[in-house]
C-alpha cells in the first residue's frame, strides 16, 4: 500500500483550499450542528426526514474537511520564482488548440474547479513541460490525441 500522493500546490491554490476549510469548519459546520438539534426537537428521529438530512449533510461535510486537511498535509509549496514562465507546470494557465481546430483553456491545478486539469490526468502529464508551439499527444482512455500548446501563463 503507497503512502499519500503529494500534490503540488501554488501559493494561490493553497490559500483557495484554507479558506474553504476554514468555511466548512467554521460557519458551514455550526449551520449544519444548528439544523441538526432543530431537527431532533421535532421528536421521532425514525421518520424524521428533516433529521435525517442534516445527518447526510453533516457526512458530507466531514469528508470534504478530512479531505481538505489531507491534501493540506501532504501538498508541496511550488515555489513559482523558479519556474520558467514558459513552460507549462502547476499554476500555469495554458491554452491549446486540439487537431480538429478546437481551442481550449486549462489551468493545471491539483485544487480542482471550472477549467482546472489536474497534473496527474492524461492531459495534465502531456503538457507539464510543454512550452509554447509544442505539439503534445494525450493518452486518453477514449484513445490518444494531439494538442498544440498555444499559449502559457501564470495564474
Amino acid at each position: 500500500m503507497s503512502g499519500p500522493k503529494t500534490e503540488y500546490l501554488t501559493a494561490a491554490q493553497r490559500d483557495a483550499l484554507a479558506s474553504e476549510l476554514a468555511e466548512l469548519e467554521g460557519p458551514r459546520r455550526t449551520a449544519v450542528v444548528h439544523a441538526i438539534k432543530t431537527a431532533r426537537e421535532h421528536g421521532d428521529l425514525s421518520e424524521n426526514a428533516e433529521y435525517h438530512a442534516a445527518k447526510n449533510e453533516q457526512g458530507f461535510l466531514e469528508a470534504r474537511i478530512r479531505k481538505l486537511r489531507a491534501q493540506l498535509h501532504d501538498s508541496v509549496l511550488v515555489d513559482e520564482s523558479e519556474l520558467a514562465h514558459d513552460e507549462v507546470s502547476v499554476g500555469s494557465v495554458v491554452e491549446i488548440e486540439d487537431d480538429t481546430g478546437q481551442k481550449l483553456e486549462v489551468e493545471i491545478s491539483s485544487v480542482g474547479g471550472t477549467g482546472a486539469v489536474s497534473p496527474d490526468s492524461p492531459l495534465g502529464r502531456a503538457l507539464v513541460g510543454a512550452g509554447t508551439g509544442d505539439e503534445v499527444k494525450v493518452e486518453a482512455p477514449r484513445g490518444a490525441w494531439k494538442a498544440r500548446v498555444l499559449s502559457v501563463r501564470r495564474a
